[in-house]
């Protein structure tokens, strides 16, 4: 399949006529649209997702730190995005869209407000750089997407106004109990509520599946110092007009972002990527078990973090290597 994805900024706004001319399904975010009769469509829903990108002139982060992200905040925007997408899920909808003219939900507003480029914002870049100096990444320095993922997960922990509970899946492996128990604590005993739950997928990227799930918010990617939030794809080759990144250039290692507003939507999710998995008759895109394997370790049980001189991709690499032994030992 010589697919490309389909990145925010593809259809620039205007040049729907620019699209091109095929007869194979064009999917946004689990979404089917046909190129050929639904241009309209596909430009209402690509410009309905929220766009993060470069800001400067914004107050120092940390007081005393940078007062723009250009050159090293692309990873971290991409991560505002896709966690934005959930937001607009949990508040106002998949099928939501953007109007020009007309007036906006103040759900909409408020969900933009939750990433204004200031320290007391939920998801600001500057809470997400000052997050991630607790993942190892002093201000300044480029993510990859695990330490994004990361520090969503904590930043969420307090937006009281959406409730939404954050999993991050390691090495393309999905427990169901885990992502259960996060948004059932009762099973535990424990007292709470959560209304939405958000799963960041890590690994690599087999498929284009994803994609196609109602569940989808997305994939963030791309490689070193070039960070991308794909939100779809479309079966053509690369010289065509819409093909911002062939799949073959991205980096193995990806965050691939799903939401669940509740159990039987997760449910459902589960049931499609076994679908998917059987019909396929390849690799599945994600490992699905029940219940943790004995043979999973913790992060924090093997004490593995990035060396500030390699590149995440690598850290992962070698991370995964450290858990095959551990199976086999």
């Amino acid at each position: 399949m010589d697919a490309a994805t389909l990145t925010y900024d593809t259809l620039r706004f205007g040049e729907i006529e620019d699209f091109p001319e095929t007869s194979d399904p064009v999917w946004v975010l689990g979404k089917e649209y046909n190129a050929l009769t639904e241009k309209e469509d596909i430009l209402s829903d690509v410009t309905s997702r929220l766009w993060f990108t470069y800001r400067k002139s914004f107050p120092p982060i940390g007081g005393t730190g940078p007062t723009s992200d250009t050159g090293w905040g692309c990873m971290l925007r991409c991560g505002q995005m896709i966690l934005g997408q959930a937001l607009v899920c949990r508040h106002l909808g998949r099928d939501w869209r953007w109007a020009k003219g007309h007036k906006q939900k103040e759900e909409y507003v408020s969900i933009l407000n939750a990433f204004v480029d200031k320290k007391d914002s939920y998801y600001s870049i500057h809470q997400i750089a000052q997050m991630g100096v607790g993942e190892g990444k002093p201000i300044g320095q480029w993510y990859g997407p695990n330490t994004v993922a990361q520090v969503l997960k904590k930043l969420t922990v307090f937006d009281t106004w959406s409730r939404l509970v954050v999993h991050v899946a390691m090495d393309n492996t999905v427990v169901i109990e885990e992502i259960k128990r996060l948004c059932m604590p009762w099973l535990d005993g424990a007292c709470g509520e959560a209304e939405g739950a958000g799963a960041l997928i890590n690994g690599c990227l087999e498929g284009l599946q994803c994609f196609m799930l109602p569940q989808s918010l997305g994939v963030i990617g791309g490689k070193p110092n070039s960070a991308h939030y794909f939100i779809g794809f479309v079966d053509v080759p690369l010289s065509a007009p819409a093909c911002r990144m062939h799949i073959c250039e991205l980096d193995p290692s990806i965050a691939a972002g799903f939401f669940f507003r509740t159990e039987d939507e997760f449910d459902d999710w589960c049931m499609r990527i076994r679908r998917l998995s059987c019909n396929r008759g390849a690799l599945p895109m994600f490992e699905l078990v029940d219940s943790q394997p004995s043979h999973m370790v913790s992060v924090d049980a093997l004490n593995l973090t990035p060396e500030k001189n390699k590149s995440e991709s690598s850290y992962y690499r070698e991370r995964l290597v450290a858990l095959k032994t551990l199976r086999t030992a």
